[in-house]
């Protein structure tokens, strides 16, 4: 018989990038009395990851639990780019309620609409927490509209619509259900996470059900499933079946099983339904399948997680430099590694080629496989990835392409310049709007493909002062032929040591991507040409010893800083016949063909071809 089970509350937050989400975890953590009086915690506690720590963002989904008046409330702290949305789908399907959480400034955002989507689709209900009130250009008012407005737009029913709202500072740790309200704590927020989210309801004497949403590994227990009980209740060291994704049953052993109190897990001997728990002991279990009754397994029906925009070719190092600074350098080590983070991170695809040494990756977005890429450099593998390309499909006989809706706020001196940009981009202006201040909003609705390569662009001309934020929209047919990169590279002509002289000669072809001191090799990127074509020039020459001393005394050589390439712009950065080649220590782009000869005898053969 289905019982409410009243003791408990499962919520998720959802926003967009950097609307507060992780600084609101850490409010409600601190003032529901997880942590002693004295003790010293960091910020953003939950961002654990040291990349996500870094750029400020979260990538995992992670998951928490505070007790407030009795009542056990299961958090989950989502990402909001929308590279990392598969996080997001599969972790909606372990909760009844969300906070959805909007900038009082910026107002509902790219990635505000895709969760929000994904949550009334699931007929979740929403509270509404307007956050960042005490920003001094806060427009609350406004915003509020704007959400009433993206509700409506997204089809919300009645019900949804009549959402609570309330008003929150996450860094001060204030909420309020009026503006006007004088409260000092997040207790207006608490009330409403109990009295609107719906309890959970289930049969706890039914045949078990167990969704596994997300894995996680520990060095000495193995893999760690992480899930909801939908259904019955799960004791440790009973056996049971797991519905496996291909329809097949496996029996299995539950050794040890956890329940979330803070941000410990802690053993538990039971749990019921409406529990969101860990349980150890299942080596190949994987997301989106269940744990279920031995005699009457039935697995819960799991999300459709949407698919990937974006490929790379990830192959292993076979530059001049290989293996000199990674610790993983094998064809073997990569194939492992690509595989295990396909099997927690649902949004990748990994296949294999026809060669053993390449693997072809699949993502949601640039983000999405440069966070990858850093993750393995930081742990010591050594390989080479090519541009990322964008995933066409077929649909009754038309090409299709990937289409992001990109909105992007700029003061009103560049709005000329970014849309120039974007129509030169293939994107189509759908809105215009002032903010206040000097602050103009534009909404376009632009091919991946044209997005590849524009961020630094769009740094550079609205000189670091616009915000440029994307989600994918959907495929729509080809749009045509883009303009990509008008430049060509430069390549170094021969093996050894960059130095002052050479360089000094070389700045003159165009921008430097390396100063003196650098080890180079032949067909090595060192910068990029002020002309389109490709051009080797010599960065390690020396100038001839004469005896003859000019009269006017040698001038000194002067060298311009080279342009620092980070991970993201060199993918930005490399054409179609360009790897990046990846090493903990260094990032070195390159000619897929290193030898001068050999390029010049292929591009002769092409054009006796055309």
């Amino acid at each position: 018989m289905n019982t409410k089970r009243n003791d408990i509350r499962n919520i998720a937050i959802i926003a967009h990038v950097d609307h507060g989400k992780t600084t609101l975890v850490d409010g409600m953590l601190k003032q529901s009395g997880i942590f002693r009086q004295n003790q010293k915690v960091e910020e953003r506690i939950m961002d654990s990851n040291e990349i996500e720590r870094e750029r400020g963002i979260t990538i995992l989904a992670k998951n928490t639990a505070v007790t407030y008046n009795g009542i056990k409330i299961n958090i989950i702290d989502t990402p909001g780019h929308a590279d990392f949305g598969g996080e997001v789908e599969r972790v909606l399907k372990m909760v009844d309620g969300v906070l959805l959480l909007v900038d009082a400034f910026e107002g509902p955002m790219p990635q505000t609409r895709f969760v929000l989507k994904k949550a009334l689709a699931l007929d979740l209900p929403a509270i509404v927490v307007i956050n960042k009130i005490d920003r001094p250009d806060a427009r609350v008012n406004q915003v509020l509209d704007e959400i009433l407005e993206l509700f409506i737009d997204l089809g919300a029913n009645d019900s949804q619509i009549e959402f609570p709202v309330i008003y929150a500072s996450a860094r001060d740790g204030y909420a309020k259900l009026d503006l006007n309200d004088t409260s000092n704590d997040l207790k207006p927020l608490f009330e409403a996470i109990i009295n609107y989210v719906p309890a959970p309801v289930g049969d706890p004497d039914a045949p078990v059900q167990v969704l596994i949403t997300t894995l996680d590994y520990d060095e000495y227990v193995g893999r760690i499933a992480i899930g909801r009980v939908f259904r019955g209740t799960i004791i440790v060291g009973q056996e049971y079946a797991v519905c496996k994704k291909d329809g097949s049953i496996e029996k299995v052993k539950i050794s040890n099983l956890f329940e979330f109190n803070g941000l410990k897990r802690e053993p538990a001997e039971s749990a019921t339904v409406g529990d969101i728990i860990a349980v150890t002991g299942i080596e190949d279990i994987e997301i989106g399948e269940t744990i279920a009754d031995a005699e009457k397994p039935e697995p819960v029906p799991y999300v459709n997680i949407d698919e990937p925009t974006l490929s790379m070719i990830f192959s292993v190092n076979n530059s001049p430099f290989a293996g000199k600074e990674g610790e993983y350098i094998t064809s073997r080590h990569l194939r492992d590694r690509l595989f295990k983070e396909a099997r927690s991170n649902v949004s990748l695809r990994v296949e294999e080629t026809d060669s053993p040494d390449k693997f072809k990756v699949s993502g949601r977005g640039e983000l999405h496989l440069s966070v990858l890429i850093e993750t393995m450099r930081r742990e010591g593998f050594e390989f080479q990835v090519s541009k990322p390309t964008v995933i066409m499909k077929e649909v009754n006989g038309k090409i299709m392409e990937p289409i992001e809706s990109v909105v992007i706020d700029v003061p009103e001196a560049y709005v000329g310049i970014v849309m120039e940009k974007m129509g030169m981009r293939r994107g189509q202006l759908l809105s215009m709007e002032n903010l206040s201040g000097n602050s103009v909003r534009l909404e376009f609705e632009i091919p991946t493909r044209g997005l590849l390569g524009y961020r630094s662009e769009f740094i550079t001309d609205t000189k670091g002062e616009g915000i440029i934020n994307s989600v994918f929209a959907g495929f729509a047919p080809y749009k045509g032929d883009i303009p990509t990169r008008n430049r060509g590279s430069l390549i170094a002509f021969e093996t050894g040591e960059s130095n002052t002289y050479g360089l000094y000669n070389a700045q003159e072809r165009g921008t430097l991507f390396i100063g003196p001191q650098t080890k180079v090799y032949e067909g090595m990127i060192v910068g990029e040409n002020s002309r389109p074509d490709d051009l080797d020039i010599n960065v390690c020459k020396k100038k001839h010893i004469t005896n003859l001393r000019s009269s006017t005394a040698e001038e000194t050589l002067r060298l311009t800083p080279p342009k620092e390439m980070t991970l993201e712009k060199c993918l930005e950065f490399i054409a179609d016949d360009e790897l990046l080649e990846v090493t903990p220590k260094s990032l070195r782009m390159r000619k897929a063909v290193l030898s001068r000869q050999d390029r010049q005898k292929m591009k002769g053969r092409t054009s006796k071809v055309n």
